[in-house]
């Protein structure tokens, strides 16, 4: 039955669980293309409305042109101690997770070569900076009482879509479900760690089973979560720009960026009266099991950016600036457990692949974005600044390695599905960043700022109006709503030396999903919980002009 079956079992597979049979999602696209308030003091001070001032490292990274505007040499570094705190509530059930991260920020320089005539180029500027792009790093965890439904019935809904037999999913001496080696149709790997786990049952003929969860009538049972995400996406920009007569000021920037991410999270339930299969018959039992899912991924890619700031009149300065898309090449890890006891079977865990990590390489691209600005200068003792800056977050996109283009659009490719996945979630996000700074004293400056980010997510994803397919054996996923940033700073300079100091307060708000709606089950019933995350950030920063 499983060589009759495997045809149709691949085509169900492609069409309708493309991401829990394949190693990334269109949620994981998301991580990968996070942007953070991240850089000098002074530049975070201020909501990173630079785009129209320059003259800071952070702006090699953000709108280019600003190198243009150094007439010294300087270098600088920016330290960074994040104190996070996440807040769940799950219909009322509110629980907190601290997590505390020291960082560094930035470090760089530039060097300016000043020019005597040349046509109105004053100077050509060259620079280097190391930069955190964004921070990853956040702990959450939480409970629900009175389950509505289990996760295990979300597994055998994604079973039976699937058409998966008992053979299917049964591991022999000469048969493994999840590497077959006949060449035949692997397995979801949710799907055999559920069988193997006891979370499903097969009813029916075992060639053409109905496959059950653990939740049926008179189930009851509480269910809890626990998540720690960490890593960063770290840049190392390359750039150079020059001055054209103290009026335009141009420049381009070439970045390469590491990413690094890390998962791991455990969905539980307690159940009662829980349904297991003995016997080839379902038996109620209380049933206590728990999902712990890692998930690695690192990368390195590459991106460009060109960037202007123009000052027709001294008082007001306006700036522009296109980033590319930076180009990844990935590698991601995957390993999930179940640990279980019922007293059907007794206490046991299932693994995946046989205890041994799944690997993947892909390419993958982040979108591109605009940035425009403006400031205006009110004397030597006020400086206004204003950046928008519009990112369309449905152009990421999933490729296989040592891709050629071939494939790109049609069915045949393997990540056509994800890639049509990432244009029904996600939508542009609009980024408004505004910043002040009011010189007390030459050399004594107070700084304020406030940013906000929209949402990148769809109404009708949030809704479960869209199909959700999470990749691996962790089904559970968030969804990101707002962001907003809070940001003041004062700032000191004496002689050739600087010295720059922020507070800066995150929030975000996002949407945690035990497992994804269908069918089978309503977004009613499945474990959602709304996720609160604020940091504060203290940063310091340093520099000397040379």
């Amino acid at each position: 039955m499983r060589n009759t079956n495997r045809l149709s079992l691949l085509l169900l597979c492609m069409a309708g669980l493309p991401a829990v049979a394949a190693a990334q999602s269109a949620m994981d696209g998301f991580q990968f293309s996070q942007n953070d308030l991240k850089g000098t003091a002074r530049f975070m001070s201020m909501g990173g409305a630079f785009g129209a001032l320059g003259g800071d490292l952070s702006v090699l990274s953000q709108n280019p042109g600003g190198i243009g505007v150094y007439r010294n040499s300087e270098m600088g570094f920016t330290l960074d101690l994040d104190a996070q705190k996440s807040t769940t509530d799950a219909y009322g059930l509110k629980t907190g997770a601290d997590k505390t991260n020291f960082m560094l920020n930035n470090i760089g320089g530039v060097a300016t070569l000043r020019l005597a005539n040349a046509s109105g180029l004053r100077n050509i500027n060259f620079g280097f900076t190391y930069q955190k792009a964004a921070s990853l790093n956040r702990k959450y965890k939480g409970s629900f009482n009175n389950l509505n439904n289990s996760m295990s019935n979300y597994i055998a809904g994604v079973t039976n879509s699937g058409g998966a037999t008992v053979g299917d999913l049964t591991t022999t001496s000469s048969y493994d479900p999840y590497n077959p080696d006949d060449g035949g149709w692997a397995a979801p790997w949710l799907s055999v760690l559920g069988y193997d786990s006891y979370l499903i049952s097969p009813t029916g003929d075992p060639d053409n089973p109905k496959w059950v969860g653990q939740w049926g009538d008179g189930t009851s049972g509480n269910g809890y979560f626990d998540v720690e995400e960490m890593g960063s996406v770290d840049e190392y920009n390359v750039s150079f720009g020059g001055n054209v007569n103290n009026v335009f000021f141009w420049g381009m920037d070439f970045g390469i960026v590491d990413f690094n991410y890390t998962r791991n999270t455990l969905w539980g339930e307690n159940l009662d009266n829980a349904y297991v299969e003995k016997n080839g018959a379902l038996t109620r039992t209380n049933s206590d099991w728990s999902l712990y899912n890692q998930y690695a991924v690192s990368g390195n890619g590459f991106n460009y950016k060109l960037g202007f700031i123009v000052k027709p009149v001294q008082e007001l300065r306006l700036g522009f600036a296109f980033h590319t898309p930076t180009w990844y090449n990935m590698n991601s890890t995957f390993y999930g457990d179940v640990d279980y006891s019922n007293a059907v079977y007794g206490s046991g865990m299932a693994q995946t692949n046989n205890g041994y990590d799944g690997y993947n390489s892909y390419n993958f691209r982040t979108p591109w974005k605009l940035l425009f600005s403006a400031a205006g200068v009110v004397g030597n003792s006020l400086i206004l600044s204003a950046d928008y800056e519009w990112e369309p977050m449905s152009g990421m996109r999933f490729s296989e390695a040592n891709w050629d283009g071939y494939y790109y659009g049609s069915m045949d490719d393997e990540y056509y599905y994800t890639n049509e996945d990432v244009k029904s979630i996600y939508r542009s996000t609009n980024t408004f960043r505004v910043g002040a700074e009011y010189r007390v004293t030459p050399q004594f400056s107070l700084r304020a700022g406030f940013a906000n980010v929209s949402s990148p997510v769809k109404t009708e994803a949030k809704n479960g109006a869209v199909d959700m397919y999470p990749a691996g054996t962790n089904p559970s996923y968030t969804l990101d709503n707002t962001t907003t940033y809070i940001t003041c700073g004062l700032g000191y300079r004496y002689q050739r030396f600087s010295i720059d100091l922020a507070y800066v307060y995150k929030h975000r708000t996002s949407d945690f999903y035990a497992y994804p709606p269908d069918t089978k089950v309503s977004l009613s019933s499945v474990p959602t919980a709304s996720l609160t995350t604020n940091h504060s950030q203290i940063v310091l920063s340093a520099s000397v002009r040379l």
